[in-house]
């Protein structure tokens, strides 16, 4: 793993999945928002600082192809990487493969930094700190 993209590992639980062990897509969706989230915070950038500048990151677009399906008691793993890096969003491109290095899904992430102190939450420039470390990294 290089200082540009970053690995995450989750195992199915049964809360993941429907009646036959198979994870729900929508499942997925939290699986990558965790493994961005730990990236994240590797980084240094801790999300809970965030509330209190007024400041979010949400979730603008998604695209994700499901190529195949995580089954119950799983070890999944998502690579992260930042695609794309602009000063006031950015893409993340994720993938999950299985324990047998199986491609299961790919997702583009597109998230927006926000002003919380709106009564509508406005766009805003990434602050510079987090703008900073995101560009050592993408």
């Amino acid at each position: 793993m290089s200082l540009n993209s970053h690995q995450h590992s989750v195992r199915v639980y049964y809360e993941d999945t429907d009646a036959g062990g198979i994870v729900y897509y929508a499942n997925y969706l939290k699986f990558f928002e965790r493994a961005r989230t730990e990236w994240l915070r590797e980084l240094g950038i801790n999300q809970s600082i965030f509330l209190e500048q007024n400041i979010g990151f949400v979730v603008t677009k998604v695209a994700m192809d499901n190529k195949a399906s995580a089954k119950l008691d799983d070890l999944l793993t998502m690579t992260t990487t930042i695609s794309r890096l602009k000063s006031a969003s950015l893409v993340f491109s994720q993938q999950l493969v299985n324990q047998n290095q199986i491609t299961l899904c790919t997702a583009e992430i597109k998230v927006a930094c926000v002003n919380l102190a709106l009564a509508k939450p406005k766009p805003c420039t990434i602050p510079k700190s987090i703008l900073g470390a995101l560009k050592r990294v993408s």
